[in-house]
């Protein structure tokens, strides 16, 4: 069974496929299948409702389902932010060790214990029926001083779960933790609910 990511980020489409695949759903991005998909204004007030309008765009362009994340991190110390903003904070087209920088120094006198944050990721899954599956996850933790680790993408370099970064652990360790690997493994179960597999 072939679904569309609508994304571009190869990265993410590998964390989609490891989860998915056990349920014989292949995972391919627009740039995977040669296929241009058109530029969507994320405006939504929430991250489902982000999520939503890539999804259903990324189907009803394709005629495949299309799976749409939206993730993002929320800082409490900073009421929240980036939040629904993550991709954008300190301007879209910023590099994630620019943006981490901004973070890092918006939060340089906050003390540890109210350095607490949460990476939040909604997916929606958008099928030609125009049935659409949601499901949230959500992994608690803390930002640190300081960038460590080389793997991962975005913020997972400052983002602590259990003493460790997210940029720190092997894939399979973030996999079972973070926010996208719970997002991912509910959309797993409501997928085999919906075709019985």
């Amino acid at each position: 069974m072939k679904f569309l990511l609508a994304s571009h980020n190869k990265k993410k489409r590998d964390e989609l496929h490891r989860i998915l695949s056990p349920l014989g759903i292949e995972v391919y991005t627009a740039d995977d299948l040669g296929i241009i998909l058109p530029e969507v204004e994320e405006n939504g007030s929430t991250f489902e409702e982000n999520a939503e309008i890539k999804a259903v765009s990324g189907c009803e362009f394709s005629g495949l389902p299309c799976i749409a994340d939206d993730s993002g991190l929320m800082i409490d110390a900073l009421e929240g932010k980036p939040g629904i903003y993550s991709a954008r904070y300190a301007g879209e087209s910023t590099p994630y060790s620019e943006k981490i920088k901004v973070l890092l120094n918006e939060m340089e006198n906050v003390p540890d214990e109210r350095r607490t944050a949460r990476f939040v990721s909604a997916i929606c899954c958008a099928f030609p029926d125009g049935k659409k599956i949601f499901v949230r996850g959500v992994c608690e933790g803390k930002i640190g001083t300081a960038p460590s680790g080389e793997n991962g993408f975005g913020y997972d370099p400052i983002f602590y779960f259990e003493g460790k970064s997210f940029a720190q652990m092997t894939a399979d360790e973030k996999d079972a933790v973070s926010h996208r690997g719970k997002a991912l493994r509910g959309l797993r179960l409501r997928l085999k609910e919906q075709f019985s597999l």
